[in-house]
Parts: structure tokens; C-alpha cells; sequence
């Protein structure tokens, strides 16, 4: 991060009079407890999505809206969301954050028709795009030595943790309270959040540069480049690819995020670099994850809709169906680390990409009256330990 930083936290004596560098536990505790809420929302949303699809009337093609627009707005402002947090503060941007998020996890959960979820669904995505990296920036200023180890490896097992949370917490919110529950359920968390962090985490120097250092129309052509683009690949099987309007929207699309590469060109302080792009190392493993990530929230997204609709799962099943695939997700994570050492990180993702595309056929081959042990689980488990070995890998 560019800006001046205070300490955190004052110093505590030690036993034998000098001073110690070791910091409370609590300031990790509450920006873990926020991320876990951003990491949670992408799969606890996915179990419930036939219920929000039948009761507010999506069309079929229109319900992956409901996780696009979170996953595009938390994506795609991440960058500028970091800038923030060294411009403003880092508290500053966390607490406005996480006011966004559960602001718009209250309007999600209020929602009585689609394109008002789908635009409350983008909001959290602001928000998570400011908390996510004030957070960790948090985590890094606060502790040192051994002290960030931990931390930093509390952080990463928070993803593994809040996406078997969510599909577990997601069935049993929808089938017990509804699937607004799984957006309202986030309303106490973040206030009481809010408030300790208030009380615990203190404010850092704030940089004195000028605001206008954001890169905001670079922020706004990628993001509006990325929605238009996705759209158009929605409708390109109801219009098709031909057809005017998907021409048109991939024109537009192109057009913007043609327009992005220029800004980044030019931009006095660009979100992304262009010499960025000529590191091949960084630019392929971020396309790895990119794809990864994609296949895996497509397959919750559409399994849900399978387990419920054609085969009759009630949402709590639903989320018990995806929990072995998130766990193996955790015991690849933790493999994957000695399988580096030993062949080295081309082999690994290799073979995770080879167990995605195994478990993505053995998937896609179910029959309509397929049988959960012997049809469903072992694409599942073959997709999460791919994802987990990739994860690791780049």
C-alpha cells in the first residue's frame, strides 16, 4: 500500500518490561468475520436460487444474473477498492464497505422482483470490492513475524470455510426460513461488526494525495465492458449469435474494454499496469484462476438447479449434495503444497485441470433420474480436488 501508516496498535509491555510486538487476536477476528460474509455470499446464494427464481418469476436464462452480478461488481472493483482503502484509509474504506454490504444484503432480502435482487446483488458486490482489500490491508499493517503467518493463513482458510458454510447454511436458511433469510442473516452480523470495529480498530495515517488519483474511468469501462459482454453471451442462445442485438452488445462491449486498455495506457496511476501484461507468468495464472473460479461457481450454480428441479432435492439436501465437493476443495489445498515441492507447479495445475475436466464430464453424462452416490459424487469429488491442486498451484 502507498500511503503513511500509523501503528495500528499500541505496543503492549512484556513480561520482563520492554515491549512486546504481539497484537490482540480480536482485530483479525473482526475483519475475518467480514470476509467470511463476502466469501459466504457467493455459494449460500446458490442453493436458494430456485426458490428466489420461482417466487419473484426470473426467467430461466435471467436467475445466473443473481450470482454474475456479485461475482462481476466484487471482481472487477477489487483493484479500485484497494486504491481506496491506500487513499482513504484503510478503516475508513473497510466500514464503508461493509455498510454497503449489509445495506444491500437487507435490500436483497426486501426484494419483490428481479431486476431489483440483481441490482442489489451488484451493490453487495461494491461493498465486498471495498472490504475485501482494506481488510487484508488491515491484516498486514497490524501483525508481524509469526504473528502475520497466522494471520494470513487464518485468511486463506476463511475461503475454504465460508464456501462449505454457505452451501450448508443456505439450505438450512431456505428450507427452514425462506430464501430471503440467506441476504438478511448478514444484517446483524455487519452492524455488530461495524460497531466493534469502530471500538477496535483504530484509523491509520490517511495519504494526502489528490482523490483523483483513482482510476475511475478505467473501474467504469472494465466493469460496464465485462456486464455487456456477459450479456450478450446470455442472450446469444435465445436471440442468437447472428442476431442484431448480440452483435451490437459484443460491439459495445469490445468498444469499452478497448477503451479501458487505452485509459490504463495513459492513466498516471492505472489499476492494472500495461507492463502487467508482459509478464506471460502472472498474465497465465490469473487466466487459470479466472477459469477455474468460473467452472466452479457454474457448477454450483447449475447443480442447484439440477438437484432441485430434476431430481427433486429440497434446498437443505441441496447444500448436504455440494458439502463433500467444498471440503475436498480443502483437503486438495492442503495437498497441494508438498505435491509443488516435489513436481513443481506446471505439473500440479496440469493435473488439476485434468481432474476439472474429468469431473465436468462425468457431470454433465448424469442421467435425469441419476443416483447421488454413484452418478452426482464422483464428478464432485473429482471437480473440487482439480480446483483445490489449481488454487494452489498459481
Amino acid at each position: 500500500m502507498h500511503g503513511r501508516t500509523a501503528d495500528p496498535v499500541p505496543r503492549q509491555p512484556a513480561a520482563h518490561g520492554g515491549v512486546s510486538d504481539r497484537r490482540p487476536w480480536t482485530i483479525l477476528a473482526l475483519v475475518c468475520v467480514a470476509q467470511f460474509m463476502v466469501i459466504l455470499d457467493v455459494t449460500v446464494v446458490n442453493v436458494a436460487l430456485p426458490s428466489i427464481g420461482d417466487q419473484l418469476g426470473f426467467a430461466a436464462a435471467d436467475l445466473q444474473w443473481v450470482v454474475t452480478a456479485y461475482v462481476l461488481f466484487t471482481g472487477g472493483l477489487l483493484l479500485l477498492g484497494g486504491r481506496m482503502a491506500d487513499l482513504l484509509g484503510r478503516r475508513r474504506v473497510f466500514l464503508a464497505g461493509l455498510i454497503v454490504f449489509t445495506g444491500a444484503s437487507l435490500a436483497s432480502g426486501l426484494a419483490t422482483t428481479p431486476e431489483w435482487l440483481i441490482a442489489s446483488r451488484a451493490a453487495q458486490g461494491v461493498g465486498a470490492a471495498m472490504l475485501s482489500p482494506a481488510a487484508l490491508s488491515i491484516i498486514t499493517t497490524t501483525y508481524h513475524g509469526a504473528q502475520r503467518t497466522v494471520a494470513l493463513g487464518v485468511w486463506g482458510a476463511i475461503g475454504a470455510g465460508g464456501a462449505a458454510a454457505g452451501v450448508l447454511l443456505g439450505g438450512i436458511l431456505t428450507s427452514w426460513l425462506g430464501w430471503e433469510s440467506v441476504f438478511f442473516i448478514n444484517v446483524p452480523i455487519g452492524l455488530v461488526t461495524a460497531a466493534l470495529v469502530l471500538r477496535f480498530v483504530p484509523g491509520a495515517g490517511v495519504d494526502s494525495r489528490s482523490l483523483r488519483e483513482l482510476d475511475l474511468p478505467g473501474a467504469l469501462t472494465v466493469v460496464t465492458g465485462l456486464v455487456l459482454l456477459v450479456y450478450a453471451i446470455e442472450g446469444a442462445t435465445r436471440y442468437g449469435w447472428g442476431s442484431t442485438r448480440t452483435l451490437a452488445l459484443l460491439a459495445v462491449s469490445g468498444a469499452l474494454l478497448a477503451t479501458f486498455a487505452a485509459i490504463e495506457r495513459r492513466a498516471r496511476h492505472p489499476l492494472v499496469p500495461p507492463a502487467t501484461w508482459r509478464v506471460r507468468s502472472l498474465v497465465s495464472s490469473a487466466t487459470v484462476m479466472a477459469g477455474a473460479t468460473g467452472i466452479l461457481v457454474g457448477a454450483f450454480f447449475l447443480n442447484s438447479l439440477y438437484l432441485q428441479h430434476a431430481l427433486a432435492a429440497s434446498a437443505l439436501e441441496t447444500g448436504l449434495a455440494f458439502l463433500p465437493l467444498v471440503l475436498v476443495i480443502g483437503v486438495a489445498a492442503h495437498t497441494g503444497p508438498r505435491l509443488l515441492t516435489r513436481v513443481g507447479a506446471r505439473t500440479v495445475v496440469v493435473g488439476g485441470l485434468a481432474l476439472i475436466a474429468a469431473g465436468d464430464l462425468l457431470l454433465a453424462g448424469a442421467p435425469g433420474d441419476a443416483g447421488y452416490a454413484t452418478d452426482l459424487l464422483p464428478g464432485y469429488l473429482l471437480l473440487g480436488f482439480g480446483v483445490g491442486l489449481t488454487f494452489v498451484a498459481v
